[in-house]
């Protein structure tokens, strides 16, 4: 088995850093990354979040024809490589409203801007061939804190996440980008010089705890919003508890939302009356095999989330006058299982059928302890 690829080794490398009105975020980790470090990491690209405050500066001072200071670094250090950062990789926050934000200071805003950061950060990370270096050391201190969260839910081992550290009186100067290969000499606010030959970059590595395991993949996957990733993690790390409402349909596992068909609620609210019964081969437990009882209980329940004469109630009734077919029990089983794994992840776990015994006597049930099951809307005659 190939031992897994340092960072440096992935052929795509990434940096990603919030800015605000500092853009010298930018070069000076560039530069910690790439040229003071070994062994060095040179990205192949380079994304930035910023305010549209922000973006004008950074394109004035970054990347403007005329002294744009990432253009001369790659001059002056030609082993920081080609990273591709143009207008492209910069990418704005949008508001509320949908417009382009100038500030981050309403609840509106704040939220605004920690969906934006975590649905890259959830972008760039599912890809495999890529390694991600965040730097959190720019930008407004809520938006540092994000891009730390969102590095949090969604990094993997080749991901980094850092915070470059530059020595007084350099840090923050509006003319200190970069220590450049000749030394120049620089005013400060007092009308004193210093020359940036003193300068010292220092690339803080920040330990995180990794929680991408509790994410499901659609998150993982595709777009992601900052509530919706907390929301998945904290589910995977609370007690398990299954709450079924038949009359409202409406299922939650730990207290998410698992959005379903009708009949498959029922499916599942079979499982649970079975486990809180201690019906079935077992305890709870149940195999296609001399469950006609049992399925009448099914009917019963779907008929309380459908009513009595809905169509689909009326052809499954029909379907299971006599009694319940192997390729039914196995198709519900199985299509129950690929939503709850679906919209939970690695968080679906206690909420799965288990199997027991062997072919052709295995039998499925939940495990879950009884307490961590509620059954809202039972029939009369099931309660």
């Amino acid at each position: 088995m190939n031992a897994p690829l340092a960072p440096h080794q992935h052929p795509r490398r990434i940096l990603l850093a919030v800015t605000g009105l500092s853009p010298q975020i930018v070069t000076e980790t560039l530069y910690a990354l790439a040229v003071a470090q070994s062994p060095a990491f040179v990205p192949t690209e380079i994304h930035l979040l910023t305010t549209a405050e922000g973006a004008r500066i950074a394109r004035a001072a970054l990347l403007h024809t005329d002294g744009g200071q990432f253009h001369a670094l790659l001059k002056d250090y030609p082993q920081a490589g080609h990273p591709l950062f143009d207008e492209a990789h910069i990418h704005g926050i949008a508001g509320p409203d949908g417009q382009p934000l100038t500030d981050i200071r309403t609840p509106g805003e704040n939220a605004a801007a920690a969906d934006a950061i975590t649905a890259l950060v959830a972008r760039l990370t599912s890809d495999g061939d890529c390694a991600l270096h965040v730097s959190i050391a720019g930008g407004r201190k809520t938006m540092g804190f994000y891009l730390g969260y969102a590095f949090s839910l969604y990094a993997r081992p080749q991901d980094r996440l850092s915070h470059v550290l530059v020595s007084a009186p350099f840090e923050s100067h509006p003319d200190f980008f970069y220590p450049p290969p000749t030394p120049r000499r620089l005013a400060t606010r007092d009308g004193k010089h210093v020359d940036t030959a003193a300068a010292v970059l220092t690339l803080a590595d920040i330990p995180v705890v990794r929680l991408r395991h509790g994410l499901p993949l659609a998150l993982q996957r595709g777009a992601a919003s900052f509530n919706e990733s907390v929301a998945a993690v904290q589910a995977s790390l609370a007690p398990p508890l299954l709450e079924l409402d038949l009359v409202a349909v409406r299922v939650l596992c730990g207290g998410r939302h698992i959005s379903m068909k009708p009949q498959l609620v029922a499916w599942l609210a079979w499982w649970a009356w079975l486990r809180l019964q201690g019906r079935g081969n077992g305890p709870g437990f149940a195999g296609w095999r001399g469950i006609d009882a049992e399925t009448k209980v099914f009917l019963a329940l779907y008929r309380t989330v459908v009513g009595a004469h809905a169509a689909d109630y009326e052809i499954t009734a029909a379907l299971l006058a006599g009694g319940m077919e192997k390729e039914f029990f196995q198709q519900k089983n199985s299509k129950l299982e690929r939503v709850l794994r679906d919209a939970l992840g690695p968080a679906a776990a206690p909420y799965l059928l288990a199997q027991q015994g062997k072919r052709p006597h295995t039998r499925r049930g939940l495990t879950l302890p009884a307490e961590a099951i509620r059954i809202a809307g039972l029939p009369r005659n099931l309660k």
